[in-house]
């Protein structure tokens, strides 16, 4: 019997058990000193190298130290360019957005003015809640079921999972929980549900401000909602004045295949959150606001770290990759590739099944504590890999966008060998049980 050890108390790990609050989560899973890492692959102190199916929870889509990235920074920390910048105009700005516009929205078809927030994308979804009750006039605001939105008090309330939720908080006022796509196993409409509550004045429910949703909910389980469910809502928003928020945090920048999460559906949100890789792996956060919402008064909202300038300098690099035809054919492959060596596993194993987009992809498992041990027999052997879901039941692929083929592979057959590995162990400790 393979028994699974996560050692959190070697030497290397003291200084972070000794100092760090007990709130520390990842290095708990991965309890090791990363040194160094390239694109895909990641080395500790001691030399060992790890394939990164985790992209720092979708923070690092176009890799580690994207070589276009660090150039642009090395020359721009060389000229000596403004580290901070409030909200001045700065060239490093500048550069980004208009790299922002012409690379990104005007070829979309999108007209958004641009708002950039605190660092962190509860910062981004802080500001999108606060400006709809703003331009509704109205405080309620409509989340959904496994929907993830960030830990700060207001982004919590939009957040279901209960884990993160403590009733001292009083953080889940004027919010109302609707199911998301396919949350009923009958397959019940739930946009048609939510159009019928909104219809009766006696449902309970007040006429919200905003309805927020991630197109795929990414910490929720990797749930994906349908283009018809996406295009139903967007018409209840537009029959009832409702800003529809779109929170492509994780989901955005390729990660779905698109550059938005909700390309392929056709709709146009109100109101788009970005944040965690349009820095590249610095902290930026932005929203983007249709014309006629912008209703700021100079300063209304505002945050000493909204204007990171060595973010807007990566960022800008990072953005051109949008108009490269290299980039987009590894886009597409890894996106194939991504589908078929994950379905391979589902065909493989019982009891396992696959859900997702793009190179967004998860294995849902029968129990989180299977998931757990494939992800610790997976960093055992040098693939650092999470779980998502309400119970954590679902091995959550995330790797860079640029992941090497034979990077991938490499990592999908370190992968099928811990499934088969913990999957085997626990059949034949059930059937020694049984007999």
């Amino acid at each position: 019997m393979d028994i699974y050890i996560v050692n959190n108390e070697s030497p290397k790990m003291q200084s972070i058990n000794r100092l760090e609050s007990n709130v520390r989560g990842y290095c708990r899973s991965f309890p090791t000193v990363f040194k160094s890492a390239v694109n895909a692959r990641v080395t500790d102190e001691d030399g060992r190298e790890y394939i990164d199916f985790f992209a720092g929870a979708g923070t690092l889509n176009y890799g580690h130290n994207n070589p276009r990235v660090k150039a642009a920074l090395i020359e721009y920390l060389s000229n000596d360019g403004l580290m901070h910048g409030l909200d001045l105009a700065t060239t490093a700005k500048v550069a980004f957005l208009d790299s922002l516009e012409s690379i990104i929205l005007k070829p979309r078809g999108l007209d958004y003015k641009i708002q950039f927030t605190g660092p962190t994308g509860a910062n981004a979804v802080e500001a999108a809640i606060k400006l709809a009750r703003k331009v509704k006039k109205r405080s309620h605001i409509i989340s959904f079921t496994n929907g993830y939105h960030g830990h700060s008090l207001g982004a919590l309330a939009l957040t279901g999972n209960k884990f993160y939720h403590d009733e001292h908080y009083g953080s889940r006022q004027n919010v109302t929980f609707h199911p998301f796509d396919n949350y009923y196993k009958d397959g019940s409409n739930t946009a048609a549900q939510l159009r019928t509550l909104l219809e009766d004045g006696s449902s309970g429910i007040p006429l919200p401000a905003a309805i927020i949703l991630e197109t795929t909910q990414a910490e929720g389980g990797i749930n994906v909602a349908s283009n018809e469910w996406l295009k139903d809502i967007r018409q209840i928003c537009d029959d009832y004045d409702i800003a529809l928020i779109v929170d492509d945090i994780q989901t955005g920048n390729g990660r779905t295949g698109d550059f938005f999460s909700f390309e392929q559906s056709g709709i146009v949100p109100d109101i788009v959150c970005i944040s965690k890789s349009i820095g590249g792996g610095l902290p930026l956060s932005l929203v983007l606001i249709k014309p006629s919402l912008d209703e700021w008064k100079p300063g209304q909202h505002t945050g000493t770290f909204r204007g990171n300038q060595l973010a807007f300098v990566a960022a800008n690099q990072l953005l051109q990759n949008w108009k490269d035809d290299d980039f987009a054919k590894t886009l597409q492959a890894n996106c194939l590739a991504a589908e078929s060596g994950l379905q391979a596993m589902v065909e493989q194993f019982d009891g396992i099944t696959m859900r997702g987009r793009g190179m967004i992809r998860g294995l849902v498992l029968p129990s989180g504590d299977l998931a757990d041990a494939v992800t610790a027999r997976c960093f055992n052997e040098g693939l650092i890999m999470e779980t998502a879901g309400a119970q954590g039941q679902v091995l959550k692929f995330l790797a860079p966008l640029t992941i090497e083929k034979d990077t991938l592979q490499e990592g999908f057959a370190i992968l099928q060998a811990s499934l088969e590995s913990v999957l085997n162990t626990r059949h034949n400790l059930k059937n020694s049980a049984s007999r």
